[in-house]
């Protein structure tokens, strides 16, 4: 049975205005810009407002991502929202979102991947269409990691950043088809990155709050060395998968600059064929490949790619990991 083609349609992003520089940060923990930039990359971050959430995010670009895509909102047939920073537990923050959009005839679901959610979403939604079932899927990376962030930690609280980017990926495409793509995951790293409490284990109180256990958990040096060999054999994977395409361009999660250039390195590829970002945005979590596909479109950092391979590419907590390859 063939397979119904599918690709990208159109893309949007959303980032808060407030801006959380290094400097900003030596004032909270002991660090400094020289340390902050030389280790991660980041110059800055941005930081959701009081009474922004990730819906209001998700809300704005997707809206951008349903104009630019010459849709409506009555159009789309499914909201796929990757975060670990929901509005609340119950119900779906896709929920939300597919209503204050106006997509209708949705049905609308979050996923949790970590890092990897959009990445996630985007495979969930081409085998929607693929299948026939879908015609047009919304696909959202958002999170609102500042609230999670633990801010007497100087070696994660300077990684993090909020913010939101969609596609809508549709049976009638305009770019980037999807040729391939994979998820997986290895619960044996289930302790790389975590929070102690706030679940249905571990119940929020006071005391709990009081020590922060509702903050992130990140075991860098795990981190650094699982990233970097993921990323490389995520891109060899999607090559051999679409052999008679050139890789044209690789746009990876942005968790680290320096996990960035050692994978790049790895691949003996040129520094303008890696899209990066992350020194003004941080490590946005599952927003961040959206986000910087969609800002890498507008700039038109793709001109000349048509026809050749673009890779997508993450790795987050869980274990998780993903990719896809899609002809630009």
């Amino acid at each position: 049975m063939s397979r119904v083609p599918c690709g990208l349609r159109g893309t949007g992003s959303c980032v808060p205005e407030q801006v959380l520089d290094n400097h900003a940060l030596e004032k909270l923990v002991d660090t400094s810009d020289e340390w902050i930039l030389q280790r991660t990359g980041i110059r800055e971050r941005r930081v959701v407002a009081a009474g922004q959430s990730t819906s209001d995010l998700c809300i704005e670009a997707g809206r951008r991502a349903i104009e630019d895509a010459g849709l409506q909102p009555g159009d789309i047939d499914l909201v796929v929202l990757g975060t670990v920073t929901p509005d609340m537990h119950v119900p779906a923050t896709a929920c939300l979102v597919q209503q204050r959009l106006g997509c209708t005839r949705a049905a609308a679901f979050d996923l949790q991947a970590g890092c990897t959610g959009f990445v996630y979403g985007l495979n969930v939604a081409a085998n929607f269409i693929w299948s026939g079932s879908c015609r047009h899927v919304l696909v959202i990376g958002a999170e609102c990691l500042t609230r999670i962030t633990n801010y007497t930690d100087r070696t994660s609280c300077i990684l993090f950043g909020d913010g939101a980017g969609a596609a809508v990926v549709s049976a009638e495409f305009r770019f980037g088809e999807i040729r391939s793509s994979s998820i997986a995951a290895d619960g044996n790293g289930y302790d790389v990155m975590y929070q102690t409490a706030g679940g249905a284990r571990t119940p929020l109180t006071p005391e709990l709050l009081e020590r922060n256990e509702h903050k992130l958990v990140i075991r860098g040096r795990e981190v650094y060395k699982f990233a970097t060999n993921k990323m490389v054999e995520l891109v060899r994977q999607e090559q051999a998968r679409n052999p008679e395409l050139r890789l044209a361009a690789v746009v990876p999660h942005q968790m680290n600059q320096r996990i960035i250039e050692a994978a790049r390195e790895r691949l003996e590829l040129p520094e303008e064929r890696i899209y990066v970002n992350i020194m003004r945005y941080g490590n946005t979590s599952a927003a961040s490949i959206p986000i910087a596909l969609d800002e890498a479109r507008r700039t038109g950092w793709f001109a000349g790619m048509d026809g050749q391979l673009v890779v997508l590419c993450a790795f987050g907590a869980g274990l998780t990991w993903g990719s896809a390859g899609l002809r630009w």
